[in-house]
């Protein structure tokens, strides 16, 4: 797959989004080396746990530890599956997106992104002892962010069609539209479909449309300024 983004600026230097990976991928790997005792107690601590942020429906403010949970969750990813889904897709639309925005506003999309869709998910999983973990809301508000700052940029894909290879661009907003659509269907679903918080997918990508809205013009006078 690949992306094109037409654009003036490719050779802006880049390092949230790396960060984010590389971050996300040293937690992954220090945690598959740890005793299964172990990663129970930094999945219980560290990741999101409905039942204790939000014990009688309403969020719980007194604790400071738990309300970082919301932030800290993003960076723990359950298995080797869940991390390079969330990966991919976050080199997909982070990079092109990073460029735009500048590393310390693409790293405040994805972390208050992320902290608006877990919030999402703990208020749907009331009182529920699962644990919240993933980057999956903070990268569909990235996505949600792409498709307001690049509405006219194209996915590429390779299609194999026998002996022969064949490459295939299609608008992002009709591929993104595909995904939003998914998640909705899935949010309605619910647990039923799988140990997914779907409506953080949703909550996430509902807050990088608004994020990228309100970060246009200052795109436009980074570019400018460029």
């Amino acid at each position: 797959m690949f992306i094109d983004v037409p654009s003036r600026h490719r050779a802006r230097l880049v390092w949230a989004t790396p960060m984010l990976v590389l971050v996300s991928v040293g937690v992954f790997l220090w945690l598959v080396t740890r005793a299964p005792e172990t990663r129970l107690l930094v999945l219980e601590r560290w990741g999101a746990v409905p039942e204790l942020l939000s014990p009688s429906g309403r969020l719980d403010l007194a604790s400071l530890r738990q309300l970082l949970t919301l932030a800290t969750a993003l960076l723990i990813h359950a298995d080797w599956l869940h991390l390079v889904g969330n990966l991919l897709f976050l080199l997909i639309f982070g990079l092109p997106a990073e460029r735009a925005l500048g590393g310390g506003r693409l790293l405040a999309l994805f972390l208050l992104g992320g902290v608006v869709a877990n919030l999402s998910a703990v208020f749907a999983l009331a009182s529920s002892r699962s644990v919240i973990v993933g980057s999956s809301g903070a990268v569909s508000a990235l996505i949600g962010a792409y498709l307001v700052l690049f509405p006219r940029a194209r996915l590429g894909f390779v299609v194999p069609l026998g002996l022969f290879l064949e490459f295939v661009r299609t608008p992002a907003p009709l591929m993104i539209g595909v995904w939003a659509a998914l998640q909705l269907a899935f949010t309605v679903v619910g647990p039923g479909f799988g140990a997914v918080a779907w409506s953080a997918h949703a909550a996430g990508f509902a807050y990088g449309l608004l994020h990228g809205a309100l970060s246009r013009g200052a795109v436009r006078r980074r570019h400018r300024g460029a």
